[in-house]
Protein backbone atom coordinates (compact mmCIF):
# COMPACT_ATOMS: atom_id res chain seq x y z
CA UNK A 1 0.00 0.00 0.00
CA UNK A 2 1.48 3.32 -0.63
CA UNK A 3 3.03 5.54 1.97
CA UNK A 4 1.84 9.01 1.00
CA UNK A 5 -1.93 9.21 2.93
CA UNK A 6 -1.84 12.48 0.74
CA UNK A 7 -2.57 10.83 -2.23
CA UNK A 8 -6.31 11.90 -3.98
CA UNK A 9 -7.02 8.56 -4.91
CA UNK A 10 -6.56 6.78 -1.19
CA UNK A 11 -8.83 7.47 1.68
CA UNK A 12 -10.69 5.82 5.05
CA UNK A 13 -13.67 5.49 6.11
CA UNK A 14 -15.33 3.97 9.44
CA UNK A 15 -18.83 2.91 9.79
CA UNK A 16 -20.21 1.65 12.86
CA UNK A 17 -23.21 -0.37 12.86
CA UNK A 18 -25.74 -1.00 16.10
CA UNK A 19 -26.32 -4.34 17.10
CA UNK A 20 -24.26 -7.35 17.12
CA UNK A 21 -21.92 -5.90 14.09
CA UNK A 22 -18.35 -4.29 15.12
CA UNK A 23 -17.31 -1.08 13.88
CA UNK A 24 -15.81 -1.66 10.25
CA UNK A 25 -12.52 0.42 9.06
CA UNK A 26 -13.12 0.20 5.46
CA UNK A 27 -9.66 1.23 3.13
CA UNK A 28 -9.53 2.45 -0.32
CA UNK A 29 -6.71 2.40 -3.09
CA UNK A 30 -6.59 3.71 -6.40
CA UNK A 31 -7.35 0.73 -9.26
CA UNK A 32 -3.62 1.00 -10.38
CA UNK A 33 -2.66 -0.60 -6.79
CA UNK A 34 -1.56 -3.91 -5.99
CA UNK A 35 -0.77 -5.72 -3.23
CA UNK A 36 1.02 -9.06 -2.77
CA UNK A 37 1.20 -11.52 -0.15
CA UNK A 38 3.95 -14.24 -0.11
CA UNK A 39 3.85 -17.56 0.72
CA UNK A 40 5.93 -18.30 3.76
CA UNK A 41 8.33 -21.47 3.00
CA UNK A 42 7.51 -24.09 5.44
CA UNK A 43 9.85 -26.97 6.15
CA UNK A 44 8.90 -30.46 8.41
CA UNK A 45 11.20 -32.51 10.24
CA UNK A 46 10.14 -36.22 10.92
CA UNK A 47 9.01 -36.75 14.61
CA UNK A 48 11.93 -38.52 16.54
CA UNK A 49 11.89 -42.42 17.29
CA UNK A 50 10.44 -42.81 20.79
CA UNK A 51 11.88 -46.11 22.11
CA UNK A 52 10.66 -47.30 25.27
CA UNK A 53 13.38 -48.88 27.77
CA UNK A 54 12.95 -50.93 30.68
CA UNK A 55 14.16 -49.27 33.85
CA UNK A 56 17.01 -50.40 35.38
CA UNK A 57 18.30 -51.29 38.83
CA UNK A 58 20.54 -49.07 40.70
CA UNK A 59 22.76 -48.87 43.74
CA UNK A 60 22.44 -44.88 44.02
CA UNK A 61 19.66 -45.55 45.37
CA UNK A 62 20.62 -47.46 48.58
CA UNK A 63 22.63 -44.76 49.71
CA UNK A 64 20.15 -42.85 51.16
CA UNK A 65 18.15 -44.37 54.17
CA UNK A 66 19.54 -47.52 53.88
CA UNK A 67 17.33 -49.62 55.71
CA UNK A 68 14.47 -49.14 53.20
CA UNK A 69 16.21 -49.16 49.95
CA UNK A 70 17.74 -52.81 51.06
CA UNK A 71 14.94 -54.18 51.24
CA UNK A 72 13.11 -52.48 48.04
CA UNK A 73 16.13 -53.65 46.21
CA UNK A 74 16.22 -57.03 48.11
CA UNK A 75 12.56 -57.75 46.70
CA UNK A 76 13.62 -55.73 43.39
CA UNK A 77 16.56 -58.46 42.62
CA UNK A 78 13.98 -61.14 43.30
CA UNK A 79 11.46 -59.99 40.60
CA UNK A 80 14.13 -59.90 38.70
CA UNK A 81 15.99 -63.05 39.23
CA UNK A 82 12.52 -64.91 38.78
CA UNK A 83 11.55 -63.09 35.49
CA UNK A 84 15.85 -64.18 34.27
CA UNK A 85 14.93 -68.07 35.15
CA UNK A 86 11.97 -67.68 33.14
CA UNK A 87 13.75 -65.50 30.26
CA UNK A 88 16.47 -67.92 30.35
CA UNK A 89 14.31 -70.64 29.34
CA UNK A 90 13.62 -69.37 26.36
CA UNK A 91 16.71 -67.15 25.37
CA UNK A 92 18.26 -71.50 25.25
CA UNK A 93 15.45 -72.84 23.47
CA UNK A 94 15.61 -69.71 20.57
CA UNK A 95 19.56 -70.19 21.00
CA UNK A 96 19.68 -73.78 20.51
CA UNK A 97 17.87 -74.18 16.79
CA UNK A 98 20.92 -71.40 16.15
CA UNK A 99 23.25 -73.93 17.33
CA UNK A 100 21.73 -77.00 15.47
CA UNK A 101 21.66 -75.25 12.02
CA UNK A 102 26.26 -75.07 13.02
CA UNK A 103 25.50 -78.92 12.66
CA UNK A 104 24.22 -78.93 9.03
CA UNK A 105 26.50 -81.35 6.95
CA UNK A 106 28.11 -82.76 9.64
CA UNK A 107 28.69 -86.71 9.08
CA UNK A 108 26.00 -89.32 10.19
CA UNK A 109 28.50 -92.34 12.22
CA UNK A 110 25.73 -94.64 14.76
CA UNK A 111 26.98 -93.80 18.52
CA UNK A 112 28.86 -90.53 17.62
CA UNK A 113 28.44 -87.93 19.84
CA UNK A 114 30.72 -85.13 18.62
CA UNK A 115 30.58 -83.15 15.22
CA UNK A 116 33.12 -84.83 13.35
CA UNK A 117 30.35 -87.86 13.85
CA UNK A 118 27.29 -88.60 15.59
CA UNK A 119 23.41 -89.89 15.19
CA UNK A 120 20.55 -88.50 15.79
CA UNK A 121 20.42 -88.89 19.54
CA UNK A 122 23.72 -87.77 19.93
CA UNK A 123 23.65 -84.61 17.68
CA UNK A 124 20.64 -83.43 19.95
CA UNK A 125 22.39 -84.14 22.72
CA UNK A 126 25.24 -81.76 21.64
CA UNK A 127 23.16 -78.90 20.85
CA UNK A 128 21.80 -78.66 23.85
CA UNK A 129 25.23 -79.01 25.48
CA UNK A 130 26.49 -76.25 23.79
CA UNK A 131 23.39 -73.94 25.21
CA UNK A 132 25.04 -75.64 28.62
CA UNK A 133 21.89 -77.69 28.76
CA UNK A 134 22.46 -81.33 29.74
CA UNK A 135 19.79 -84.09 28.35
CA UNK A 136 20.47 -87.90 28.40
CA UNK A 137 21.85 -89.19 24.88
CA UNK A 138 18.94 -91.30 23.97
CA UNK A 139 15.46 -91.10 25.32
CA UNK A 140 16.16 -87.56 26.06
CA UNK A 141 12.00 -86.67 25.65
CA UNK A 142 11.52 -88.47 28.15
CA UNK A 143 13.14 -85.34 30.63
CA UNK A 144 11.17 -83.08 28.73
CA UNK A 145 7.63 -81.63 28.93
CA UNK A 146 5.07 -82.99 25.53
CA UNK A 147 4.20 -79.84 23.54
CA UNK A 148 1.17 -79.32 20.47
CA UNK A 149 2.90 -75.94 20.11
CA UNK A 150 6.47 -76.87 19.42
CA UNK A 151 9.04 -73.51 19.59
CA UNK A 152 12.48 -73.56 17.95
CA UNK A 153 14.52 -75.57 20.07
CA UNK A 154 12.54 -78.46 20.86
CA UNK A 155 12.76 -81.67 20.53
CA UNK A 156 11.21 -83.66 17.84
CA UNK A 157 10.27 -87.32 18.46
CA UNK A 158 9.42 -89.69 15.41
CA UNK A 159 8.06 -93.19 15.10
CA UNK A 160 8.30 -94.51 18.29
CA UNK A 161 11.37 -93.02 19.27
CA UNK A 162 13.23 -94.22 16.49
CA UNK A 163 14.88 -90.68 15.08
CA UNK A 164 14.89 -87.41 16.83
CA UNK A 165 15.79 -84.15 15.84
CA UNK A 166 15.83 -80.01 16.68
CA UNK A 167 12.47 -78.13 15.71
CA UNK A 168 13.66 -74.86 13.88
CA UNK A 169 10.22 -73.32 13.03
CA UNK A 170 8.10 -73.23 10.30
CA UNK A 171 7.58 -77.29 10.18
CA UNK A 172 11.09 -77.67 9.85
CA UNK A 173 13.64 -79.64 11.83
CA UNK A 174 17.25 -80.31 11.71
CA UNK A 175 18.70 -83.85 12.42
CA UNK A 176 21.47 -86.42 11.39
CA UNK A 177 19.01 -88.63 9.62
CA UNK A 178 21.54 -91.38 8.44
CA UNK A 179 25.03 -92.28 6.57
CA UNK A 180 24.05 -91.35 3.03
CA UNK A 181 22.50 -88.07 4.20
CA UNK A 182 24.06 -87.18 7.22
CA UNK A 183 22.80 -84.18 9.31
CA UNK A 184 20.92 -81.56 7.19
CA UNK A 185 17.59 -79.47 7.57
CA UNK A 186 14.20 -81.02 6.21
CA UNK A 187 10.53 -80.68 6.65
CA UNK A 188 9.08 -82.69 9.73
CA UNK A 189 6.41 -84.39 7.60
CA UNK A 190 9.11 -86.27 5.66
CA UNK A 191 10.59 -88.39 8.12
CA UNK A 192 7.06 -89.88 10.03
CA UNK A 193 5.24 -89.68 12.73
CA UNK A 194 5.97 -86.67 15.39
CA UNK A 195 5.80 -85.62 18.83
CA UNK A 196 7.18 -82.66 20.19
CA UNK A 197 9.10 -82.15 23.85
CA UNK A 198 9.63 -78.91 25.49
CA UNK A 199 12.08 -77.90 28.24
CA UNK A 200 9.84 -74.54 28.87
Amino acid sequence: MPANAADANIGVSASSETGSQAAQLAVTAAPTATVSFERPAVTTVAAPVVETIAPQASDEGQAGDAGQATDESTGAAQAVTAKSTDGAASAAASGLAAIAYTGIGNPYVWGGTTPSGWDCSGFTQWVYAQAGISIPRVNAWNAMKPTSTPAPGDLVMQNGGAHVGIYVGNGMMISALNPSDGTLLHAVSATGTSAFYTLR
